[in-house]
């Protein structure tokens, strides 16, 4: 669950830091007291694209932080793992979110950078938001079929994972095969092209690292005389009169001082001698060097005239001889792709008709498994909208064959019936703002027993509805709470009044002139005075006050009945 919520300079709200439990969770306050910033929070912390102009006023950054507390079993584990992250699931889990005026947005999960992608993978895990107007989805009928995929389950998930790398491969076939049909003259100028290009790289008979050995050569042929003289030169200063014989003058003057004071001299007698044996061996190595020092002009033109072969090439075909022999196989492979034009269409053809049998075989599985889905998932929403004050609804998903897709061979739409007797209709053509809601609120219930996500938020899910329907809705939220935790934006009496915990977002203008909103859990007592003004408006009455009192003791029976 969300443990703890920390909101700093974002729009109105300067400094808040919420406490959450188990269970629902509503919050109420005026129009425009920034109820909406505490979703925007979440959804920051879960993902969303923020903007600068989220930052409050005079801030140069926001900060979002929030606490979740989370079972060892729960999947956000594995996928933290899975993006590198080191979590240990018997602490809790940390999330932040930082916005700043320059426009870039940093992350941190548990104090371990993030990019936003990586964010809003565990965000998924983590909170689902459903806000004022995100009913209007379901008038999308592309998604329909997602949402029914979702319900069906694991079975059909891997069958579509099959389908889909089946459905890669049928596409690149089909390329491939249509980029051989195309223009047959310009290809087989390119296979022309292709035969000369290997024609001149094979004839070279290249050697990878064959140029930087040439380089290197030739850079010695060119200085042989340099290198003879200073070798030389060499040599005699440390194998003269001034080199050796000096230091092995040395070593026979102080060994006799050594016998006197071997302490002082015994080391300075054992470093010379090292020095001795190391000029020595310097000094044969030289001699062998100037002993196989040649200079050959015949060697030196040969190298310059194999390097112009290679730099002409690499002009051509690459930066390195290993880049020119890269180039020369994809050309090889291109060739024979070309010169076996007619067999590889044949193949290309036969492998299409096989992928596309065995993608309609799976499509037609898919087909039947969203079949046996749609008619559980109408069932159960069916049931949902009856606990929303929708009890003679009839919701179905309406399936159609279509030709073969990425996702099959299926189109799935939505349908609604509010009123007997009358056959269901598209959403679009018959729900009203408040029954959108509800079958969106159906969804949502359906859905939370399946995705395992601890934190549900809902921004005014009771827009459009009053009486009997908010009662149903607040009833409905109370069980949803059962399994999960579930907090909920809200403007009506009998939602709140319902809720485990109830916070109050209240608006202020300082004395400064600035004006700050506040977020604050509410008492028993200041509940009655919050449920009096959702109840009364304006004016709070001893009237409203009763009739508040009696809400929440109502709402108390009939949690804990």
């Amino acid at each position: 669950m969300l443990r703890e919520l920390s909101i700093r300079n974002l729009a109105v709200i300067e400094n808040v830091t919420v406490s959450f439990g188990q269970g629902f969770h509503a919050f109420t306050g005026e129009t425009g007291a920034g109820k909406s910033m505490v979703v925007d929070a979440l959804s920051l912390l879960a993902g969303a694209r923020g903007s600068t102009d989220m930052i409050r006023h005079g801030c140069e950054k926001a900060d979002l932080e929030a606490v979740f507390d989370l079972p060892p079993e729960h999947p956000v584990w594995a996928v933290l793992e899975r993006l590198g992250i080191e979590a240990d699931p018997s602490e809790s889990l940390l999330i932040r979110r930082e916005l700043s005026r320059q426009g870039k947005s940093a992350a941190r999960i548990n104090g371990q950078n993030a990019t936003l992608a990586m964010l809003r993978e565990v965000g998924d895990c983590l909170v689902a938001i459903h806000g004022q107007h995100e009913h209007q989805a379901l008038l999308r009928t592309e998604q329909h079929l997602d949402w029914l995929d979702a319900f069906a389950g694991s079975e059909l998930a891997g069958l579509k994972e099959e389908y889909r790398r089946l459905w890669e491969d049928y596409q690149e076939t089909i390329r491939e095969r249509r980029l051989l049909e195309s223009d047959v003259r310009q290809q087989m100028q390119m296979l022309d092209l292709y035969r000369f290009q290997l024609e001149e790289i094979d004839k070279a008979r290249l050697k990878p690292g064959e140029d930087e050995s040439l380089e290197d050569e030739r850079r010695k042929l060119m200085h042989a005389e340099k290198l003879a003289e200073s070798v030389a030169e060499a040599h005699d200063l440390l194998y003269g009169s001034k080199g050796l014989a000096a230091l092995s003058k040395a070593v026979s003057l102080l060994e006799e001082v050594a016998a006197i004071d071997p302490a002082a001299f015994r080391p300075m007698v054992e470093q010379l001698q090292s020095a001795y044996y190391a000029v020595e061996d310097t000094a044969f190595q030289l001699r062998d060097y100037r002993d196989r020092l040649e200079f050959d002009p015949d060697r030196l033109a040969q190298i310059e005239r194999r390097l112009d072969v290679l730099h002409a090439l690499k002009r051509k075909y690459g930066d390195t001889v290993e880049d020119i022999l890269a180039y020369r196989d994809r050309i090889r492979e291109e060739t024979e792709r070309l010169e076996n034009r007619d067999e590889r269409l044949r193949e290309l053809a036969e492998a299409e008709e096989s992928l596309r049998e065995h993608l309609a075989a799976l499509a037609e599985r898919l087909s039947a498994l969203r079949r046996e889905a749609a008619a559980r998932l109408s069932e159960e929403i069916v049931r949902e909208l009856a606990g929303l004050n929708m009890p003679r609804s009839v919701f179905e998903v309406r399936m159609e064959r279509t030709e073969l897709t990425a996702s099959g061979a299926d189109a799935a739409e939505f349908l609604l019936s509010t009123n007997p007797g009358e056959p269901p209709k598209p959403l679009a053509k018959i729900a009203s703002g408040g029954e959108m809601s509800r079958v969106m609120l159906a969804l949502k219930t359906v859905f939370a027993r399946l995705d395992r996500i601890p934190v549900l938020v809902f921004d005014e899910v009771d827009a459009g509805i009053s009486g009997r329907t908010a009662q149903a809705v607040a009833e409905k939220l109370t069980r949803l709470a059962g399994t999960c935790q579930v907090l909920a934006v809200t403007h009506l009496p009998q939602v709140a009044c319902m809720a485990d915990r109830q916070y109050a977002i209240r608006k202020d203008v300082r004395e400064d002139g600035r004006t700050v909103a506040d977020v604050r859990e509410l008492s028993e007592s200041e509940r009655v005075e919050e449920l009096a003004r959702l109840l009364g408006g304006v004016e709070v009455t001893e009237k409203t006050r009763h009739h508040a009192q009696e809400m929440l003791m109502l709402a108390h029976r009939q949690k804990y009945a």
